[in-house]
């Protein structure tokens, strides 16, 4: 078994299921007491969303690139960030060190291309909604991508940073989100990626009239695979 080196702390709300389900992946195709071989660095969310808010993604990216070698250094095999946003450091990460980074977008993709779909909308931080490094890495899949309007991207960014990141669940945001989502679904939406990896702990396949492909759940799954093979 691989070693999966995990940066989180990108809310540590996301980190602890990116933990469990990792390890209920393991279990389930090892069987038995079996459980994921894995180290962790947590950041301190405050330092990195302040660097977020001020642009400076060149020190957002150093950064992460000190959890990264600290990763290889503890004996990871590859490295999964446990964010949507940050992989716009994703090359940051990638030249500090010697192991791969399993982008997050990636199994998305594959997931949303496995059952035929093409035209999809996107729910995340402003950064990953509205900037091209995680849009881009969608459309190499063939994605159409498509955001919601300006009223919309604003209230999917605050509730995520204002709530979700803090731990509040709110049945107000939940209902907000829903109409987001049907805005979306009118706009010729096939299926709705939940692009930040808080947003699964508002809603889910329950809210939504077309398909729903929760980033969090399918990249810790397809890195425990990853790990196994």
């Amino acid at each position: 078994m691989k070693t999966i080196g995990l940066i989180g702390g990108m809310s540590w709300e996301s980190t602890v299921p990116y933990y469990r389900s990792i390890n209920e992946t393991v279990r389930e195709l090892r069987g038995g007491l079996h459980s994921a071989k894995l180290v962790l660095v947590s950041v301190d969310f405050d330092e990195v969303e302040r660097l977020q808010r001020a642009g400076d993604w060149d020190r957002a990216g150093l950064l992460l690139a000190d959890c990264a070698r600290s990763l290889e250094s503890a004996g990871a095999d590859f490295i999964v960030l446990c964010t949507n946003t940050m992989h716009k450091v994703a090359a940051a990460i990638e030249a500090a060190a010697g192991i791969p980074l399993f982008y997050i977008a990636d199994p998305t993709a594959e997931a949303i291309r496995a059952q035929g779909l093409r035209r999809i909308g996107l729910l995340g931080t402003r950064f990953t909604m509205e900037q091209d490094f995680y849009r881009a890495r969608l459309q190499q899949h063939g994605l159409e991508v498509l955001v919601p309007e300006e009223a919309g991207r604003a209230l999917v960014h605050r509730v995520i940073y204002e709530e979700l990141c803090q731990g509040k669940v709110l049945d107000a945001s939940r209902d907000a989100y829903r109409v987001v989502i049907q805005e979306l679904v009118d706009a010729g939406a096939e299926a709705v990626i939940l692009g930040c990896t808080e947003i699964a702990l508002l809603v889910g396949p329950a809210d939504s009239p077309v398909p729903v492909f929760d980033t969090t759940a399918l990249h810790a799954r397809k890195a425990a695979e990853f790990a196994l093979r």
